[in-house]
């Protein structure tokens, strides 16, 4: 299977099996259609394209395109479908917790799938014992796995504070114990972030995600206090002195873009211009009587956003003012991750959600959703026929990922909102597909416009 688009000037095909990246001229953009299509000749190839290129061109056009073909770049077959049934039996180990450190927050933004923190239920905070209970779990069942991750989430985390400092230090001693490596995470509005939170993340954890949606309009709109009053001018100073705190690594600001701001590139450049070198920027995924919510109308504008976004970051990399954009960070060095495209995104089997009482679920966007309910840290995992069904849950699964060009970067999306959307984990949301192909093609036409920028010094 191979793709081809023109974006920015360059001419671009992706073998999507082995991940191979060509920029082509015009001639064998032109060949490659009909070197994919049964019963064609190069005598059939060289009419029909006689009128438009010199026929030794066409021959030459077609020579490059064997030898890549030879060389595993081009027309690739995908060689790891054949593995799927034996990667589904693959014994279960989990690698991360997402703990629900406070069902509670201190902002109520517009679009929040977690009911300002309540998650269908009640507010709550996690207890130590609680905590401590899933740590232990993570360590008993993270198999012959050193590396493990916990990511300190809410709701607000920071309105449970001393918790999340007791866990981190219940997990550093465990870890001398049963020679296991923790990696905490924290996410956060930044209302109740100071210096004690700054000093003590920088020291423990590997990385924080801080909540901006971008100008101050933009986020005032969607994520103010109770009383109605904006956020911004609390949060921003603090997350500057953050990121700078931390050496701009280790660290993203992230926003959520709805159908009210469809020229989000601008809030993402304000990201930028504040100062910030490590940014996401998310589309919101809403039902459509949600007045906020992107719809299919949205796309194409959404594009023309991610195009000229892309086309910025190259001008700002030039210039010695470049940033890191989280949807177009993709390594082409390697091809696409062989374990990912069949394991998917993770959750249910390597990562689970844990609630303030302990409940397991396979991620955060099903906690309280008592279909998707996998047992409890005093349990374990009780509906192990959950666990199967999220294990079998990836792109060869997916009939609507078979023919898309972007399913190894993605694997398959999120397992959550293709419930939420067509009641089945192992179909696809078609706007997020959308969007996730654009984001693909320009994150691929950034790397061809920077490598050509190098070969030219």
């Amino acid at each position: 299977m191979v793709h081809r688009y023109k974006n920015n000037g360059y001419n671009i095909v992706l073998d999507v099996n082995s991940g191979a990246v060509h920029v082509v001229d015009d001639i064998v953009y032109d060949v490659i259609p009909y070197l994919e299509q049964d019963g064609e000749t190069p005598a059939s190839i060289r009419d029909s394209l006689a009128g438009k290129y010199p026929e030794e061109e066409i021959k030459a056009a077609m020579d490059e395109c064997q030898e890549l073909k030879e060389n595993g770049l081009l027309f690739t077959e995908d060689r790891y479908r054949p593995a799927i049934e034996d990667f589904k039996k693959r014994p279960t180990v989990v690698k991360a917790l997402c703990l629900h450190i406070a069902h509670d927050c201190n902002l109520a933004c517009q679009y929040c799938f977690a009911e300002e923190g309540e998650y269908h239920g009640r507010r709550a905070l996690m207890s130590f014992e609680v905590g401590k209970k899933a740590l232990d779990f993570l360590i008993a069942n993270s198999g012959s796995r050193r590396n493990l991750e916990v990511d300190f989430f809410g709701g607000e985390p920071l309105m449970n504070w001393q918790v999340v400092k007791d866990l981190v230090r219940y997990g550093r001693e465990q870890e001398k114990i049963h020679n296991k490596n923790f990696r905490f995470t924290l996410t956060t509005n930044g209302v109740l972030l100071n210096d004690e939170v700054m000093e003590f993340c920088n020291r423990e954890m590997g990385n924080v995600v801080l909540s901006l949606d971008g100008r101050k309009e933009v986020h005032d709109k969607m994520r103010p206090f109770r009383n109605g009053k904006g956020s911004y001018d609390l949060i921003v100073p603090k997350f500057q002195k953050f990121s700078d705190s931390r050496n701009q690594q280790k660290y993203y600001v992230r926003g959520t873009f709805t159908h009210y701001n469809l020229d989000f590139s601008e809030d993402v450049l304000h990201y930028a211009d504040l100062g910030f070198k490590q940014v996401s920027m998310e589309p919101v995924v809403a039902q459509p009587e949600d007045d906020y919510a992107i719809r299919e109308e949205d796309i194409p504008k959404i594009c023309e956003e991610y195009d000229k976004l892309a086309k910025e970051m190259i001008k700002r990399e030039k210039e010695g003012r470049g940033f890191n954009f989280f949807h177009f960070m993709i390594d082409l060095s390697g091809g696409p991750c062989v374990y990912k495209r069949l394991s998917g995104c993770g959750s249910g089997t390597e990562y689970l959600a844990v609630t303030p009482w302990g409940d397991f679920y396979p991620c955060h966007q099903f906690v309280g959703n008592e279909k998707f309910l996998l047992g409890n840290v005093d349990t374990g995992i009780v509906h192990t026929e959950i666990q199967d069904e999220f294990k079998c849950c990836n792109v060869y699964a997916k009939e609507k990922c078979q023919k898309c060009f972007a399913r190894f970067y993605c694997s398959g999306g999120c397992a959550a909102n293709s419930y939420n959307f067509h009641g089945s984990i192992n179909d696809a949301y078609d706007i997020g597909c959308e969007l996730e192909r654009k984001r693909v093609e320009c994150a691929i036409m950034i790397k061809a416009a920077l490598a050509d920028e190098e070969k030219g010094e």
